[in-house]
């Protein structure tokens, strides 16, 4: 059974920086699919980055150029590098893969809460 567990989240002033760490354990094939979600308070979840079925990166629209997602297969950890941080950005972040219209593909982890306030 893969298991899930986030880390990095914190307390950061705006125009700080964060990473947040995905440390994926069990039976995984690839870490293609896996992305970084997060739901806001009174918001559902979004998606913030993922990397594609070919291994390519996708970001929201909000975070383009302000976040970076990364991975290192031989650890099977995703990375998500916050950069600019706002008090929009706000938020529970999750990991996880999503498989198109079938859903999301593992249980969800407890998140780490990222908070940007002055």
């Amino acid at each position: 059974q893969v298991q899930l567990v986030e880390s990095g989240g914190g307390l950061v002033q705006p125009g700080g920086s964060l990473r947040l760490s995905c440390a994926v354990s069990g039976n995984i094939f690839s870490l293609n699919r896996m992305g970084w979600y997060r739901q806001a308070p009174g918001n559902q979840r979004e998606m913030v980055a993922t990397f594609t079925s070919g291994g390519s990166t996708n970001y929201a629209d909000s975070v383009k150029g302000q976040f970076t997602i990364s991975r290192d297969n031989a650890i099977n950890t995703v990375y998500l590098q916050m950069n600019s941080l706002k008090p929009e950005d706000t938020a529970v972040y999750y990991c996880n893969a999503l498989l198109g219209t079938l859903g999301f593909l593992y249980s969800w982890g407890q998140g780490t809460q990222v908070t940007v306030s002055s």
